[in-house]
């Protein structure tokens, strides 16, 4: 069975979800070969095993954490040229795209972005595309080169399939262009506790129809309640009621919970566009005709500032 190289997200060893769900998808179309760069990669292996990876391939260079992308594109087009691969599944990141369309054009290949799932076919890998504001869905393949794919969190499963994951050292020589851009400082994000918007398997997000920030508590706390992530449209981001790396909309950032809850937002295509692949759509609105309720599993004509209480309370009263 041929190989698929998956490029692992993580921390200082820490594997990020998103790359799970990837070895989910590999095993599909192929053998998951995992590629985990920079400190700690050695220690992804473990949960890498534990979740179907054949093999993980690890380097460490101190170009992986100076400077952007560059020396991470250097690295899976080596590991690219090692395996021969069937396909190079990558998280549908800022970076992640980023590498992903740098890599295709380094190897002569066709690349799929944000795809939402992906199946094996008899002229290659299929994925499963939403297009036009999720308002239809396409299937394609790479006709050219090795398909390069990324693929939108929460797109697949996580589960546990247990395989050999021998550790090989990937020998990398970095290019003249990969200390093109150096990283000069860090910040980290402050934790608010809760999830990763992206990454969560429930979001709870609130409009202009939450009419302040303060307001903006009880978004919280029916998120809180249910342990989701906080999201925010563009009107209210705009308003200053939230931060903007809480935004969710073409502009923002593309959700595809299990869950979304959408709260005094009226649906515009902008913010549709951004969550439209959720599995589960909840919306509250005491308009009856906003637009968000056409795509909607579950509608609430109602005062978002009566409903939510309620839902939080019950949602604790029931964990209780």
């Amino acid at each position: 069975m041929a190989e698929v190289l998956v490029y692992v997200d993580h921390v200082d060893g820490a594997v990020r979800k998103p790359t799970l769900e990837l070895l989910t998808l590999a095993r599909r179309i192929g053998e998951p070969v995992a590629v985990a760069l920079g400190a700690g990669a050695a220690e992804t292996a473990g949960v890498l095993a534990e979740h179907g990876a054949v093999k993980v391939l690890t380097a460490d260079a101190p170009e992986f954490a100076d400077y952007l992308v560059v020396p991470k594109v250097d690295a899976l087009q080596a590991a690219v040229e090692a395996v021969s691969p069937a396909a190079v599944l990558v998280p549908s990141s800022a970076e992640g795209k980023e590498i992903a369309a740098r890599l295709a054009v380094r190897i002569g290949s066709g690349i799929i972005t944000d795809a939402v799932d992906l199946e094996a076919g008899e002229q290659g890998p299929v994925a499963t595309q939403s297009a036009f504001a999720a308002s239809f869905t396409t299937k394609s393949r790479v006709s050219r080169g090795t398909p390069v794919i990324t693929v939108k969190p929460n797109s697949a499963p996580v589960e546990v399939a247990p395989a050999a994951g021998a550790v090989e050292a990937l020998p990398v020589s970095f290019s003249a262009q990969a200390t093109g851009t150096k990283v000069l400082s860090r910040t980290p994000r402050e934790s608010t506790g809760r999830p990763e918007l992206t990454e969560a398997a429930i979001v709870v997000s609130g409009g202009r129809g939450v009419n302040g920030a303060e307001n903006f508590a009880i978004i919280e706390a029916l998120a809180d309640s249910l342990g989701a992530a906080v999201g925010a449209s563009r009107a209210a981001v705009d308003a200053g009621w939230y931060p903007h790396s809480n935004q969710v909309g073409q502009t923002g950032k593309s959700v595809s919970p299990q869950l979304y809850i959408a709260s005094g937002i009226s649906g515009a295509i902008q913010h549709r566009a951004g969550m439209q692949t959720s599995k589960t759509i909840v919306a509250i609105n005491k308009d009856s005709e906003a637009p968000i309720f056409d795509l909607v599993d579950y509608g609430v004509v109602g005062d978002l500032f009566q409903v939510v209480p309620q839902l939080t309370d019950e949602v604790n009263t029931r964990k209780g």
